[in-house]
């Protein structure tokens, strides 16, 4: 291979980056300013003219706002605990905390459906113990259930990003104010807080961002009632069939997550640069009182990380039956519909395992090639690469069936669209996981290798792809997992006859009867179990810290 192919080949990322994100993009903006081919603003004047919309804008934005405060007072907190304290256990549930973030949003919605929802465990128990024919706990289709499960699904990603910074901070400056007699509630705010105020707002945008494109959790937890941006979007492109209306609602989001994402970061790019790679010596906890805080806070924390993933894989053995029951998983099997529109659930373990092998080949390589365009100081290119970030699933996947319907793209009723989408999606995971791999290549090696008379090829494989092979395994995993759970673009672009697991457990969940509950919760333990396996090969990967997620 040549130097002229290489640098050739660096530009694919571009090419795909073009057709299937830039593209349905400004075709989203076309629908929404020329419905009709002339341009007309009704979808935004509706917008900003109907109360209706005005609320589900305000409701978006307050309810994300309320979501990340939720999220990061605990998260500092418990911060606080793992950079000031050495206990048994610590690095181990630092690594399962992370658990439920790398969850498809499906499976955490169907975990708090199993533990606190109607038919949930906790209900179930309430209702046997006391004799009662209603369930005493009716959190379905409320915002605290909604907000519970964002707390649930960002907790982990705050105290990371916090405990990591924390823990990279000299402790002189905490200690000279101590001595100067600065103690108590003064330490936290005039002290401590300040330290922290770059990473906590960092934080802070990262979790809004989450909460603020939330689809699964809100739609299955929440229900129409409680619809945001991306709810509205679905319901006006599949239900309605309003697309200038979702066009332009997908704009105001694009438009609204591109700020938020572009101050994010630069914040980001500036704490990595003032990091002073110091670790803080964590000690024991001594005192009575300190053993007692330590104590019940990781009582709390694996009780509320961990109960709700437990009660979904009690509750798939034991729906429906006396006792222990493999009842739904042996269904999944059968095609509880009898229609020839829909296939057994357990047909769509397939359909994921196969889209998320070709996202995984799709996304590693294009990552790849992305990453040395972008090491090439060509930084630009790395917020660019970074666009589908800030761009929620839901609208990626509104901009395909809007988009790509025409030759010579027209892939709208094609399975294809689901691999693409999905690497859309992964691809910036990648770029993030092999990106600080490459940066960290000894330049005297690779000149070594090309004085020795290695060609660009050669020394490519023989001596640059074993120095970044941990973050290519990384960035595979990551593709890997975020194409099993991917729901939001799924949801739109996936034929009846190959779902994939996170579509085929929205619709079984929308069903009655107890049947299509449990293979619900059935197809979401086995779902889980993958991105847990996924997630625990990533956290071994990562043991020498490559990667920047």
């Amino acid at each position: 291979m040549t130097v002229s192919f290489w640098r050739w080949a660096l530009w694919l990322p571009l090419l795909f980056l073009g057709l299937f994100f830039i593209y349905p993009l400004l075709t989203i903006l076309d629908v929404s300013l020329r419905p009709e081919g002339v341009f007309d603003f009704s979808g935004f004047i509706r917008i900003i003219s109907s109360e209706y919309y005005r609320e589900t804008l305000w409701f978006t934005f307050w309810q994300a706002l309320l979501s990340t405060v939720l999220t990061i007072v605990p998260a500092i907190g418990s911060a606080y605990l793992f950079t000031r304290y050495r206990f048994p256990g610590k690095s181990l549930l630092l690594s399962l905390a992370t658990l439920p973030f790398v969850l498809p949003t499906v499976v955490v919605a169907a975990a708090f459906s199993a533990l606190i929802g109607q038919r949930g465990l906790v209900n179930t128990l309430l209702m046997n113990v006391f004799a009662l024919e209603n369930a005493p706990i009716q959190l379905e289709r409320t915002l605290a259930l909604i907000l519970i499960a964002h707390v649930f699904y960002n907790y982990a990603i705050a105290l990371r990003m916090i405990h990591g910074y924390w823990a990279n901070q000299s402790p002189r400056i905490e200690e000279a104010a101590q001595v100067l007699g600065c103690s108590g509630w003064r330490l936290w705010w005039e002290i401590r807080l300040p330290l922290l105020r770059p990473i906590i707002f960092a934080a802070s945008l990262l979790v809004f961002i989450f909460t603020f494109t939330s689809f699964g959790v809100v739609l299955i937890l929440g229900g129409v009632r409680f619809a945001t941006l991306e709810v509205q979007i679905y319901v006006q492109a599949l239900n309605v069939f309003d697309l200038p209306l979702a066009a332009a609602l997908s704009l105001v989001q694009i438009g609204f997550m591109f700020v938020t994402m572009l101050v994010y970061t630069r914040l980001q790019q500036r704490i990595n640069s003032e990091l002073q790679n110091q670790r803080q010596i964590a000690r024991h906890p001594q005192s009575i009182s300190e053993k007692i805080i330590v104590f019940t806070h990781v009582i709390a924390m694996v009780a509320f990380l961990f109960t709700p993933l437990l009660a979904l894989v009690v509750r798939s053995v034991t729906i429906g039956g006396q006792g222990f029951t493999l009842e739904h998983y042996a269904l999944l099997n059968q095609n509880m519909r009898d229609s020839i529109l829909f296939v057994p659930p357990l047909h769509a373990i397939g359909n994921s395992v196969f889209f998320a092998l070709l996202t995984t080949m799709a996304a590693v390589s294009l990552g790849i090639l992305t990453a040395y365009l972008v090491a090439e100081n060509r930084r630009w290119l790395d917020a660019v690469f970074m666009l589908p970030l800030a761009t929620s699933a839901v609208t990626l996947g509104f901009g395909y069936i809007i988009a790509l319907d025409e030759p010579p793209l027209n892939l709208r009723a094609s399975w294809v669209l689901i691999p693409i989408a999905h690497t859309l999606v992964a691809l910036p995971f990648v770029v993030r996981s092999v990106l600080p791999a490459l940066r960290r290549l000894p330049r005297s090696v690779l000149e070594s290798a090309s004085v020795l008379g290695a060609s660009p090829s050669r020394r490519w494989f023989s001596v640059e792809l074993p120095l970044i092979s941990r973050g290519v395994w990384v960035g595979a995993t990551f593709a890997f997992t975020v194409s099993m759970g991917e729901f939001g673009a799924s949801l739109f672009v996936a034929r009846p006859d190959t779902p994939t697991i996170p579509v085929v457990i929205f619709r079984l969940l929308g069903q009655p009867g107890t049947a299509n509950y449990g293979q619900a919760i059935a197809m979401s333990v086995l779902l889980m179990l993958v991105c847990t396996l996924s997630f625990m090969l990533i956290e071994r990967l990562r043991t020498v810290g490559i990667g920047e997620f």
